[in-house]
């Protein structure tokens, strides 16, 4: 039996290796609907955003210099003919870029049309393939807008799809079976790499280059897959106090920025976000949210004279943040990353001080 290594290689052959395709940005552009239909299997729409799982070097053995976003979703998703085993799937090319040029428009655009292809009860379950540097924000920016049981499965690939041992097959295959998998509803959008499988609001990348890099250390895994079947820990459940967002009518998102804590910081960095246009402000502090005293008074008079939102957080992995600053509102578990989401639905959302102290400062 040919491998999934050899499948994915021979589907990217027409192509010429470290080429790139180009693709309007935040906008589907491919919807194949012409592969054999079984009315016995679920339905499962893949959106694809490009990533390092769509991504070709120039040689088998090159792991990283490679180009993202290479590849279209009919490519990904003719290199695994398993996936016919286990649903219907149908491939919507949403924008191929490397996640780092993923922009609040692209995400106002696939969250609406995720939430489309969920409302349709011809839909089971959805896959989103995305690259891993910022797989976390999307995850966890879908896992608050969205609103269905069915299951909602981000993934990606830590290894381009030319090299020996690409991890994007297994991945997508894996992820794909998640989502047709009934025992999959009502848990949130859930993050599926390296055989596991992970809560999108506290899932986190946690290593450059590893291949099993993402993880949330204090709260864990929701399963794993054995012989490409999920096993899950525990029956579905969700985050305390989750929230929902709707932003079906929002054209674009409050800018907040995330300003990186450390000794002998620049506490002008404050004012300068500030004088740019943020609305919000990300502390990542040092400890449990802990910032200088001379940016302490910067951050204080943007909160008084400009009205700035500011959230401390905290640049270690993990730890909960309480209210470090007089007028900030603590992170609770948040890290820096998912604060600066949850902030933007929040101010699109206009919420009150009160509700923005309750949604962040988590109590138990």
């Amino acid at each position: 039996m040919m491998s999934l290594k050899f499948l994915a290689l021979n589907a990217v052959a027409s192509f010429v290796v470290g080429s790139s395709v180009s693709f309007p940005r935040g906008f589907p552009i491919s919807v194949r609907e012409d592969r054999p239909f079984n009315a016995s299997l679920p339905n499962v729409t893949i959106f694809a955003t490009g990533g390092t799982i769509a991504g070709s070097a120039s040689s088998s053995d090159q792991t990283s210099g490679y180009k993202p976003g290479v590849l279209g979703v009919d490519i990904l998703i003719d290199a695994v003919p398993q996936l016919r085993n286990v649903s219907n799937v149908r491939g919507v090319q949403v924008t191929n870029v490397p996640s780092s040029g993923i922009t609040p428009e692209i995400l106002l655009n696939i969250t609406r049309q995720i939430q489309q292809e969920l409302d349709s009860p011809s839909c089971q379950g959805v896959v989103v393939t995305h690259g891993t540097d910022t797989l976390e924000e999307t995850a966890f920016f879908l896992d608050l807008t969205l609103r269905s049981e069915k299951p909602v499965v981000i993934v990606g690939a830590m290894r381009p799809a030319t090299a020996i041992s690409a991890d994007g097959p297994i991945n997508l295959l894996e992820a794909v079976t998640l989502a047709a998998h009934s025992g999959a509803r009502g848990r949130g959008a859930m993050i599926v790499l390296n055989d596991r499988i992970a809560s999108a609001f506290f899932t986190t990348k946690s290593n450059a280059n590893s291949l099993d890099t993402f993880r949330a250390a204090e709260q864990g895994f929701l399963g794993f897959f054995y012989n490409i079947k999920p096993k899950f820990y525990f029956t579905p459940a969700l985050p305390r106090g989750k929230p929902y967002f709707d932003v079906g009518n929002a054209t674009n998102l409050p800018q907040v920025d995330i300003l990186f804590g450390h000794q002998g910081l620049n506490p002008t960095l404050a004012s300068a976000a500030v004088a740019s246009g943020a609305r919000g402000l990300v502390l990542a502090g040092m400890g449990a949210g802990a910032w200088t005293l001379e940016g302490l008074n910067v951050i204080n008079d943007a909160i008084e004279k400009s009205g700035t939102i500011v959230v401390d957080s905290r640049r270690s992995m993990d730890g909960y943040v309480p209210p470090y600053g007089a007028g900030g509102y603590g992170g609770g578990l948040l890290n820096p990353q998912k604060a600066r989401i949850m902030l933007q639905l929040a101010l699109n959302a206009r919420y009150t001080s009160d509700q923005m102290q309750s949604l962040f400062e988590f109590d138990g």
